[in-house]
C-alpha cells in the first residue's frame, strides 16, 4: 500500500474520505489481530503506513474543519438591539431613560 498524498486527499470529497479512513481503520484493525495472533503479516511496514494514511486523513479533516470555523466566524453576525441600562443606585429606570435620549 503506497501512502496517501495530501494533494490526493484534499481533492477528495468528504465522503470519499471518510469511506477511505474506515476502510484504513478496519484493515489496520485486521492487520493488528494478525500480528496479535503471533502469525506473519505479509508486509512488515503495512501497519506503519496504514497507521501513517489514517493521521493524515485526520489532519486534512481537521484543516477543513477549521477553514469552515472561519468562515463562519467571518460572516456578519446579527445585530442585536440595544439593550437598556441598568439604574444606578438611588436612580429610577425613568431617569436613565431621559438621559439617553438627552445624548
Amino acid at each position: 500500500m503506497a501512502l496517501l498524498k495530501p494533494k490526493e486527499l484534499r481533492a477528495m470529497r468528504p465522503e470519499d474520505m471518510i469511506a477511505k479512513f474506515k476502510e484504513l481503520s478496519d484493515e489496520l484493525m485486521h492487520e493488528r489481530g494478525v500480528a496479535a495472533m503471533g502469525g506473519a503479516p505479509a508486509s512488515p511496514g503495512r501497519i506503519r503506513a496504514i497507521r501513517t494514511n489514517i493521521a493524515r486523513i485526520h489532519t486534512i479533516r481537521r484543516e477543513l474543519e477549521l477553514v469552515e470555523e472561519k468562515k463562519k466566524a467571518e460572516a456578519p453576525a446579527e445585530t442585536k438591539k440595544p439593550t437598556e441600562k441598568k439604574a444606578k443606585k438611588g436612580e429610577k429606570k425613568t431617569e436613565v431613560k431621559e438621559q439617553e435620549e438627552k445624548k
